[in-house]
């Protein structure tokens, strides 16, 4: 019978250098891991963030040719282009970034009373992508701004 008093000698261990490494090889991957869908993560964002300004830009516009007049949209161009900062901001955010396309077109079916309008967005996100944004819509010659300019400017 062993003897109760008697201390025995335990086997005190650390890991072995396997579980370290193993260890160690786990943990880097779950940072890298993290690291990469961070990464994917403030892309989305950026993305996000580019087309609801993309967006506001678009809606600033129409709403800034909703309220011309007829004469004045037939004096437009058929086809301009020009930066984000003409006619909305000087913001750093807006200028040379945002490029704005504004078509102007006859409607095939009534020409001289219906322009077709179209405005595209364009953009480079920091990962040096491209992306576009367009609205398009109808303007009618005796429309919205018909009511503006006579009736409810009297």
């Amino acid at each position: 019978m062993p003897n109760p008093f008697r201390t025995r000698r335990r086997r005190e261990g650390g890991f072995t250098i396997v579980e370290v490494a193993m260890a160690s090889f786990i943990m880097a991957f779950g940072i890298a891991t993290s690291i990469i869908a961070m990464q994917s993560g403030y892309k989305h964002i950026d993305l996000a963030r580019g087309t609801t300004l993309a967006s506001q830009i678009i809606q600033s516009e129409m709403e800034r040719l909703r309220m011309m007049s007829w004469t004045m949209i037939n004096a437009l161009p058929a086809n301009e282009t020009f930066d984000g900062a003409t006619f909305f901001s000087e913001h750093a955010n807006i200028e040379d970034i945002y490029t704005i396309t504004r078509t102007v077109t006859d409607d095939s079916t009534r020409p001289g009373e219906i322009k077709n309008i179209n405005i595209s967005v364009r953009w480079r996100t920091y990962d040096q992508r491209w992306h576009q944004r367009s609205f398009n819509a109808i303007y009618a010659k005796n429309g919205l701004y018909d009511y503006y300019y006579t009736v409810a400017h009297e």
